[in-house]
């Protein structure tokens, strides 16, 4: 090899080496972010979306950047502030984020996007929702009320009559009554007025008003009034009720049976997988199937759930029995929104 050669040579893997380095440096600084509508705090379902951001990110070998937002503003800047950083993926929490990805994904067609828990009207080809078959887990929830009442009467308090939280109050008395065909269920409590999801007074009114018609139990679907009911069942002796979302039976221990899950930190990290892999479709709907959604009953975490539900192992078997039917698809729980 000639002294021009070599020096070439020297000079070639070097700069292969460079490449090398410089990529790998890329690939370490890869972030993931996940933007919420506001601070997370003691808000367990915006922790699930931090554990699934940080579940997903690991997995690539990618770091997991969370943003948390307070207002309108600060939402949109923190998306702003993920795209600008140069995130391949940004994930959003909510349908607060509707219009701000709806102006911002068109304009940004390199970033991905995910939205959890909602969607958008003529979505980019860019952005992904991921949302869930509400109904299959709410049809569970009115089967366990109805197999536990004592009373044999059961309700449901929602946040506001919309077509949205019919997938929770229509299929919860469907599950009752497919339970025990001689149960009672209460006409839908909706909350009303200027801040239905966040009215826990409002709430404890309706809550107890469906007690002293003698429900015993109460499915509470109203987000932060979810409070009001609790208080009024650990009020009434013998009644309990079932949390949303996440688990909330610590929030009034020994008066809560169950909870419904929303297992956004399964979701998020497949949602994530399905993209980097090319198999993700613009909608994922997620359900008992998936394990996007799950009773705290049949958790891993039950022991230490706090929930009442752990101690009847009899019901819970007759559970397993029911979501095992919706799975494989001989119980078929409708969707009141596509009705």
């Amino acid at each position: 090899m000639t002294t021009t050669s070599k020096f070439l040579h020297i000079c070639l893997g070097s700069l292969l080496a460079v490449a090398a380095t410089t990529a790998s440096a890329r690939a370490d600084d890869t972030s993931y972010v996940l933007v919420t509508p506001s601070r997370i705090g003691v808000n367990k379902f915006l922790g699930l979306g931090k554990t699934g951001i940080e579940k997903a990110a690991e997995a690539q070998g990618a770091k997991a950047r969370i943003f948390e937002g307070t207002d309108p503003s600060t939402r949109r800047q923190n998306v702003q502030a993920a795209i600008d950083m140069g995130a391949p993926i940004v994930t959003v929490m909510g349908f607060e984020f509707g219009d701000i990805i709806a102006d911002l994904a068109p304009e940004n067609p390199e970033t991905k996007f995910v939205i959890i828990d909602t969607c958008i009207p003529e979505a980019p080809e860019n952005v992904y929702c991921a949302v869930f078959r509400e109904q299959e887990i709410a049809y569970l929830a009115g089967a366990e009320a109805a197999l536990t009442s004592q009373s044999k009467t059961v309700a449901v308090i929602g946040a506001l009559d919309i077509p949205f939280l019919h997938r929770y109050t229509d299929s919860y008395e469907l599950g009752a009554k497919a339970a025990n065909p001689d149960i009672n269920v209460l006409p839908t409590a909706w909350i009303g007025g200027d801040n239905p999801f966040q009215d826990p007074v409002r709430a404890q009114t309706q809550a107890v008003l469906q007690l002293s018609n003698g429900a015993d139990r109460i499915y509470a679907v109203a987000a932060g009034s979810n409070g009001g009911v609790f208080k009024a069942v650990a009020e009434k002796p013998g009644a309990m009720a079932i949390g949303l979302d996440v688990n909330q039976c610590g929030d009034a221990p020994g008066a809560i049976l169950d909870s419904t899950l929303k297992r956004v930190d399964v979701v998020l990290p497949a949602t994530i997988d399905g993209i980097l892999k090319g198999t993700a479709r613009p909608v994922e709907s997620f359900g008992l199937a998936e394990g996007g959604l799950e009773l705290v009953a049949m958790s891993e975490d039950l022991a230490a759930s706090g929930c009442m539900i752990a101690k009847a192992p009899d019901v819970i078997g007759k559970l397993t029995e029911i979501q095992a039917k919706i799975v494989s698809g001989a119980i078929t729980v409708p969707d009141p929104m596509a009705q």
